[in-house]
């Protein structure tokens, strides 16, 4: 279930095109101020990220953190990401067309972050990581889909 502040910070992100840093502070100080609570909140996070590319680097910082944050300490069990977790955030952050930059960030910091991954999301994260870097060298992007 999202917030409806977050909801309403997102609706008007997208109205504007573009996130300030003033936006970033307020979502972290006021919207979100104890982290991500449920999946849907990161799920719409990383939407909004592919929706605003007008988006001030502070966006994607604070994205990769609150991400991480959740997905290695806030899901079950904590410190790790299992075949679910990894699942869900290799859907998530691959969209319809691969992963962004902050979407490849946040799956190599998860994998780091976390004291054990699903092998799945170590893929996803490396091919990411790849793709981000180097996206004129793959016809469409393969990602490694956690099952």
């Amino acid at each position: 279930m999202i917030n409806v502040s977050l909801q309403d910070f997102c609706n008007h992100a997208v109205a504007e095109g573009r996130i300030t840093p003033a936006d970033v502070k307020a979502l972290l100080r006021d919207v979100l101020p104890d982290g991500i609570a449920h999946r849907d909140e990161a799920d719409i996070l990383i939407a909004l990220e592919r929706a605003v590319p007008d988006a001030d680097t502070a966006f994607a910082d604070a994205l990769v953190a609150l991400v991480v944050d959740f997905a290695v300490w806030g899901e079950r069990p904590s410190g790790y990401v299992d075949r679910a977790v990894a699942a869900w955030l290799s859907a998530s952050l691959a969209g319809h067309t691969g992963p962004t930059p902050a979407g490849a960030r946040i799956a190599v910091e998860i994998v780091r972050e976390a004291e054990g991954s699903a092998e799945a999301l170590m893929a996803f994260a490396l091919d990411a990581n790849r793709w981000t870097r180097e996206p004129a060298k793959a016809d469409r992007p393969r990602f490694a889909r956690a099952a």
